[in-house]
């Protein structure tokens, strides 16, 4: 539930025992993207997902930066302030955060904006780098084509490429999982965060600066956020705190469908640190 102005927060799991996991998904989709390894992440502690500025139940991002008095202008800062205020809205001052791709983005805009909110810090399938000139180029051109169209075309073919070779041609249907979310979604949503995505800064400096635990989780087929991107953060994260870097063979971009077994147990050795 929430409120006028304020991200949609869904309880997957209303415990009262432990340190809460705040989930936080990737684009173009919304939290279902966390439904298979909710199911298997073991314990009481709360689960909790945050949808994200213009996915989901969640308001516009525009909506969001007013309610916060915040730069309309379409930020992952916006959608970090809006995180924080939806977990202090709803008495939670201390949590394991976990982000997948845009998710894992705004995990880390979360960090810099109230690291003492973060007791533990979990990356699936993201990296700290800015993107290049080619990327942001290509970011504005799909915004500016979904808001032409009034359609999401541009982006449905992430369908296949969100996942890694071998699950593209041995499951079918993860494909046709994602598509249907990915239709849930306005073109609006989708043109505000890529121009996000677009302007966001390079965070590993706010990585380097973390001293508590982490996990970075990557799938050794993903193509967009590569292994190599992966253990960057993780060499980062190890400065002045503790971080494992956890491979998931046979996965691509989205492991939470795609091996949700691997990101559970990542999740829970992570919380067994906290």
């Amino acid at each position: 539930m929430r409120v006028d102005g304020q991200l949609e927060v869904h309880h997957y799991r209303p415990g009262t025992t432990g340190t809460p996991i705040v989930l936080l998904h990737g684009f173009p989709l919304d939290r279902r993207m966390w439904d298979d390894v909710v199911d298997i992440v073991p314990g009481e502690r709360p689960l909790i997902a945050i949808e994200l500025p213009g996915f989901g139940l969640s308001p516009r991002g525009e909506d969001v930066a007013e309610t916060l008095g915040l730069d309309p202008a379409p930020s992952l800062e916006t959608a970090a302030a809006g995180v924080v205020e939806a977990l202090r809205a709803h008495g939670i001052d201390r949590a394991v955060i976990a982000g997948l791709s845009m998710g894992g983005y705004v995990a880390m805009a979360v960090l810099e904006r109230a690291s003492e909110l973060v007791a533990g810090l979990a990356l699936v399938d993201t990296k700290s780098t800015a993107d290049g000139v080619e990327a942001i180029t290509n970011r504005h051109r799909i915004a500016d084509a979904v808001e032409d169209s009034e359609r999401i075309d541009e982006v449905l073919g992430l369908r296949t490429s969100l996942l890694g070779a071998t699950n593209r041609a041995a499951r079918p249907g993860l494909a046709a999982r994602l598509e249907s979310w990915i239709r849930d979604h306005g073109p609006h949503g989708v043109a505000w965060a890529q121009r996000a995505m677009a302007a966001r800064p390079d965070r590993t400096d706010v990585l380097r600066r973390y001293d508590g635990p982490s996990v970075v989780v990557v799938g050794d087929e993903d193509e967009l956020a590569p292994v190599a991107a992966a253990q960057h953060m993780v060499d980062a994260l190890s400065v002045r705190g503790s971080s494992e870097l956890v491979i998931v063979p046979r996965a691509g971009h989205m492991t939470t469908i795609e091996a949700p077994e691997a990101v559970a147990s990542a999740l829970s050795q992570l919380v067994q640190r906290v």
